[in-house]
């Protein structure tokens, strides 16, 4: 992959080219993913913002989580990844909303591993999901989330291919690592309601 065809700037280039707009809802990552995409020259023409939603609450409160189901299930698991990207989505007016949740460790929480991972994309024809089971430092799971739901993106926007960047904009580059054990397929996708 060369330095242009990162994810990140893959996701800009092509949300750029369609006319479209992200927001980013992130637990485990805590604003990393809308830090990596900012990264990226030509990012405010995409990015609207995100919402760092650690505790149970802010996911309840700022992303419309439904308390009963954090109190059913907890925070890490693909159910409340998808309410938190399509929350991100409407409380922002976003064309997409990408979310993260998950044990980044060191131990476990909720009863789930550390490594134990949930991204979501919600767009305009539904939200796909991506579990993921992560090893590595606390560090290293952060960053292959990162990447992992970055990927999720370029697959589900249709942004798999770098358009020229315009002759006014300096170019630049965005580091993500890969994350162990390749990517997995996505869980399954749910229409739009």
């Amino acid at each position: 992959m060369g330095v242009d065809d990162t994810p990140g700037s893959l996701l800009v280039a092509g949300l750029t080219a369609a006319g479209q707009t992200l927001a980013c809802a992130e637990s485990l990552t805590a604003g990393l993913v809308a830090a990596t995409v900012a990264d990226t020259p030509g990012a405010s023409v995409v990015l609207l913002g995100g919402v760092v939603a650690y505790a149970a609450q802010v996911k309840s409160l700022l992303l419309d989580v439904p308390t009963e189901l954090i109190a059913r299930v907890g925070t890490v698991d693909p159910a409340v990844a998808v309410a938190m990207a399509e929350g991100v989505r409407r409380r922002l007016g976003a064309t997409w909303g990408l979310s993260t949740t998950g044990v980044a460790g060191p131990g476990p929480s909720e009863g789930k591993p550390a490594g134990t991972v949930h991204v979501a994309v919600a767009g305009p024809s539904g939200t796909a999901t991506r579990a993921l089971r992560l090893n590595g430092t606390r560090a290293e799971i952060r960053s292959a989330t990162v990447d992992a739901v970055l990927r999720l993106a370029v697959e589900e926007t249709g942004a798999t291919r770098r358009t020229p960047a315009p002759p006014w904009e300096p170019r630049g580059t965005v580091g993500l690592s890969g994350h162990p054990g390749g990517d997995p397929a996505p869980d399954h996708t749910t229409p739009a309601t």
